[in-house]
């Protein structure tokens, strides 16, 4: 059997978004041909609070290689956190040990975090070992923080700029959640565009929501059954879509005051962090609208399985796009499977509103450059009438077209990738 090793140095019991695309490959790469191995860190190492039940959403068969790290205690001093940069010398010792006493296919690296990458050239030098880079997120993104010179995003952005095209110089294949991730690396870089590629988003894991039916729970942070209306999001908050989420209710509220007295919009772990001293995202909005009864936020994250356990629970759920072309909420698989009415919010060129709308899931409603903005408004408040008045039944959900992009089948997809790569044959996935 082929062999893969993974690196990922965010995985369970981390928490990030990130863990959970390796986890998905790991989980299911040996059904087809390919025994796959974890290079992750030692769980003390990590800065972030530790959400110890999601390991029990890793097979106890995916093997996984914990390595060390410098402790970020002292690499703080020097202005270091990212556990990528900590854990790189460890795990790039950890790798040449594994490639010198076993054969290795290939190297598969996700990012972020970015510096991991860095492990493919290294490795490629030594051994001549085929790497893959996987962008779960552009490495290189210009946004207003990294144009405040000297600032940490400032820095960031051009160490992102002088060292991708040194890990990008001798990969063998790109993947990505979607092809619009890896779109602007091909203009900078116009000479990775004979180099194969593969797109595949985060994929719909229905073993987490049986975990959620094995060991059930009761929410936290609403009632479901106290006669409201609970629309439920989960994740970081985008104020052009909030915003207008929020103006969309105000003129819902206008023309269905009985009805809006018993909508409850619940924003959960808007801050993407888990201190409880986190600032609110909403506050200013709701005021301004004067709808802070109907909001109630929580900036704090919480575990991954009490997440799940919220859209399960909610009255329909909510997904939120960005204004930024290339982002596709992978939010939108768990929305999908907690098996609940969905009103999704997105970029019109978003691949979430075609796996939406294949699989008839949920109402979308789409926002770009052209269309006015009070037009998206008030199709918004066409669909909260909707949804809320609407008897809604799983079964009216594609399941046979929603499958297509279950984590087994994007694994499937990337272990064709896989192979065509161990073939020489150069092909877009």
């Amino acid at each position: 059997m082929k062999k893969v090793i993974i690196v990922a140095s965010q995985f369970p019991p981390n928490n990030l978004t990130a863990v959970h695309r390796s986890r998905y490959f790991a989980m299911h790469l040996e059904k087809f041909g390919w025994k796959s191995k974890v290079i992750s860190v030692e769980p003390s190492y990590y800065e972030e609070t530790l959400d110890y039940e999601i390991e029990a959403l890793v097979p106890p068969d995916v093997e996984v290689i914990r390595t060390k790290a410098i402790s970020s205690r002292l690499s703080r001093i020097f202005g270091i956190g990212d556990i990528s940069l900590r854990a790189l010398w460890c795990q790039y010792r950890t790798l040449c040990k594994i490639v010198k006493r076993e054969k290795v296919d290939l190297l598969f690296i996700t990012i972020p975090p970015n510096y991991s990458a860095l492990l493919g050239p290294l490795i490629f030098k030594k051994f001549k070992t085929p790497y893959v880079i996987d962008y779960q997120d552009p490495w290189v993104y210009s946004w207003y923080g990294s144009k405040i010179p000297f600032s940490k995003a400032w820095f960031s952005y051009h160490l992102g700029c002088l060292l991708e095209p040194i890990v990008l110089r001798h990969v063998s294949l790109i993947t990505s959640v979607a092809p619009s991730y890896y779109a602007e690396t091909l203009k900078r870089y116009p000479w990775i565009s004979d180099i194969p590629r593969a797109a595949m988003p985060l994929g719909a894991e229905k073993k987490d929501f049986q975990y959620l039916e094995k060991y059930p729970r009761p929410p936290y942070l609403f009632d479901p059954h106290d006669g409201c209306f609970h629309f439920v999001y989960a994740g970081s908050m985008f104020t052009y879509t909030v915003q207008a989420l929020l103006k969309g209710f105000l003129i819902f509220k206008k023309s269905h005051p009985h009805i809006a007295q018993k909508v409850k919009f619940h924003f959960i772990g808007t801050s993407g962090l888990y201190i409880d001293s986190a600032a609110s995202r909403t506050k200013q909005m709701t005021e301004r609208y004067d709808i802070s009864d109907a909001v109630c936020e929580y900036p704090t994250r919480i575990p991954y399985i009490d997440v799940l356990n919220h859209l399960k629970h909610a009255s329909a759920v909510i997904i939120f796009g960005s204004q930024e072309p290339h982002y596709t909420p992978s939010k939108v698989f768990q929305a999908v499977l907690s098996r609940r009415p969905i009103m999704a919010l997105l970029y019109a060129k978003s691949t979430a509103v075609d796996v939406l709308k294949a699989s008839n899931a949920g109402i979308v409603v789409t926002f770009d450059e052209k269309k006015p903005e009070n037009t998206f408004i008030d199709e918004i408040c066409v669909a909260l009438y909707s949804i809320i008045n609407s008897v809604y039944s799983p079964e009216k959900v594609n399941w046979e077209a929603f499958n297509a992009y279950s984590a087994e089948a994007m694994t499937e997809k990337l272990a064709c990738a896989f192979d065509d790569l161990l073939k020489g044959e150069k092909r877009e996935h």
